[in-house]
């Protein structure tokens, strides 16, 4: 026996401890990955012998390696925070333009909009196009929230409108309605709000009456009114709907006039079609189901939503909301070579492999919570045990060399 098997043992002892210690300081750290020692013995070899050994000479610490299992959920009610649950990294860009990777979900926005994490580093994401909401997965951006800035007006196209008109109805009576008159009692009518390209809105009402003489035939009207108009609002005849045996628009469908709506703000008339393709005449009260219409006020931005697959909508004051943003993820084929670098991070290396690119609830990755975190996956009562168990382990290497000292105390004192 030597001093060497017990001196490596207190090595291997005190680390252990020490990433145990580690492990026990961040059990309420965001997103931490605990960590294990992992241990090798040693052998010494004779010298010109092949493979012969002359037996063993102790304990190295081989590795320790990360533990990625998945922690615990932890409900915040933040809107900003995010957990995964599942694989899958957040990608976000440093302050100094290294690009890390974090299960950390403590995201803030700065002043300039974007959201970033506790130590200003911005979170990525594929930009998502206004015009046909389809996600762009190409390159990575910080994601940067419109917080600045509102969403412009948007003119009224098209109403569509799914309604069933009553076929038990009697046909009216007097014969149609005339220009600027209201319409008769049999009439039945629908009102919405519509919106010019500046954002004033204009009551419109769509009356439906039975067409005389025609079954299954019901005549369209529109008054498109403006509170600030000198003239009385006009009635617009905008043709009739027919109806086949089953109740439904008979094809092809008849298009209607459109709508045209006047504003004393802006004498220059826009149109608004008529969509019919939802409307039904069945033998039942007349209802509303559905009526619509395409346009919008300016509104202010208020607030954010994010989906389980990471779609970042953003809310406006006006009631509009706009898918903007994906969260992006990254993944990797050994995890445990990514390297730590504090704060949460992790860093790309030779022994993890490239990133693989891609975002919540793709194959191979887990999906997002909003308003959730991820907490320490550390074991506070295994840890516990495992300070117990080190202690020990370590007494008993510094009993050895004690032993060790006793024996050589003996022999120095031999006479």
């Amino acid at each position: 026996m030597s001093f060497q098997q017990g001196l490596s043992g207190l090595n291997a002892a005190s680390r252990d401890l020490d990433v145990i210690g580690h492990n026990i300081a961040n059990a309420n750290t965001t997103g931490f990955k605990s960590q294990r020692t992992e241990f090798a013995e040693l052998y010494a070899r004779s010298l010109g012998a092949s493979g012969g050994s002359t037996g063993g000479i102790g304990v190295e610490v081989a590795n320790v390696s990360q533990q990625f299992t998945q922690g615990n959920i932890t409900i915040t009610a933040n809107d900003l925070d995010l957990a995964i649950n599942g694989a899958g990294f957040f990608n976000v860009t440093a302050t100094n333009g290294d690009r890390l990777y974090t299960r950390a979900g403590e995201f803030k926005l700065d002043k300039e909009g974007f959201i970033v994490t506790n130590d200003g580093a911005k979170v990525n994401g594929y930009r998502v196009d206004p015009e046909t909401g389809l996600v762009q997965r190409g390159a990575l951006n910080p994601i940067e929230l419109p917080t600045s800035k509102g969403v412009p007006a948007k003119r009224t196209t098209e109403i569509t409108t799914g309604i069933n008109l009553d076929a038990r109805a009697a046909d009216p009576t007097g014969g149609p309605p005339p220009a600027a008159q209201v319409p008769p009692i049999e009439t039945y009518a629908t009102s919405l709000v519509v919106y010019d390209s500046q954002g004033r809105d204009v009551p419109v009402n769509l009356y439906y009456s039975k067409t005389i003489g025609t079954p299954n035939s019901w005549d369209v009207f529109a008054v498109a009114e403006d509170a600030t108009a000198t003239d009385p609002p006009t009635f617009q005849a905008l043709g009739a709907v027919t109806f086949d045996a089953n109740g439904l628009p008979t094809q092809p469908l008849v298009v209607l006039t459109p709508i045209n709506v006047t504003t004393a703000a802006d004498p220059a008339p826009f149109t608004v079609n008529v969509d019919i393709e939802n409307m039904t005449q069945f033998g039942t009260r007349f209802s509303v189901n559905q009526l619509e219409q395409d346009g919008y006020a300016p509104g202010e931005f208020t607030g954010l939503a994010i989906s389980e697959a990471g779609v970042v909508s953003a809310r406006y004051s006006n009631g509009e909301t706009f898918d903007t943003w994906q969260v992006a993820l990254s993944n990797f084929r050994n995890l445990n070579g990514l390297e730590p670098q504090g704060a949460g991070y992790w860093t790309q290396t030779a022994q993890s492999g490239e990133p693989v690119p891609g975002a919540a609830r793709d194959a191979g990755f887990g999906s997002l919570r909003q308003g959730a975190l991820e907490d320490s996956n550390t074991d506070l009562t295994a840890e516990l045990v495992n300070l117990i168990t080190a202690q020990r382990y370590y007494q008993a290497n510094a009993q050895t060399i004690r032993t060790q000292d006793q024996v050589f105390g003996t022999l120095v004192n031999l006479r």
